[in-house]
């Protein structure tokens, strides 16, 4: 197992917290030097939040912890990719990388519906990698909206 799936597994446990809170089950954790030093799961629902995604509850966290909005040396994982307001503040927050396992055609903004990474005129670009055990956190969201649906 590599770094990335080690850490995405951790994310993939949180992603399960939140699938047993009737959330939709996404997970995150950010690394700093090879240590979890945050982590989240989305609580939109128990929260009445939209902003309780998963990535801003870890990011929220970690800058607590850092006594910082600068993460500049942190990987955040999460286990479907990011939307656009979660992309953002991992932006503004300067993570220096963005690793993600499910791709989300309809509302993923690295690559699923649009890069926003791309965007020219951004001063800060995290490096992205995606795809990291795809199948199971495409599982889990899987078996969560076939339980909704029923």
């Amino acid at each position: 197992m590599n770094i990335d799936e080690k850490y995405m597994k951790a994310a993939l446990l949180e992603a399960k917290k939140a699938y047993s809170k009737d959330e939709v089950p996404v997970g995150a954790v950010i690394v700093k030097n090879d240590k979890i030093i945050a982590r989240g799961h989305n609580l939109r629902e128990s929260k009445n939040d939209p902003t309780m995604h998963a990535e801003i509850v870890a990011i929220r966290k970690a800058c607590k912890k850092a006594n910082s909005w600068r993460l500049e040396d942190a990987t955040i994982y999460v286990t479907v990719e990011p939307c656009s307001m979660c992309a953002g503040t991992i932006l503004w927050a300067r993570m220096k990388r963005v690793v993600y396992g499910a791709s989300d055609p309809k509302g993923g903004s690295l690559g699923g519906s649009f890069n926003l990474y791309e965007m020219p005129n951004l001063n800060h670009h995290p490096e992205i990698t995606g795809g990291v055990l795809k199948e199971e956190c495409g599982e889990l969201m899987s078996q969560f909206f076939k339980g909704k649906r029923k």
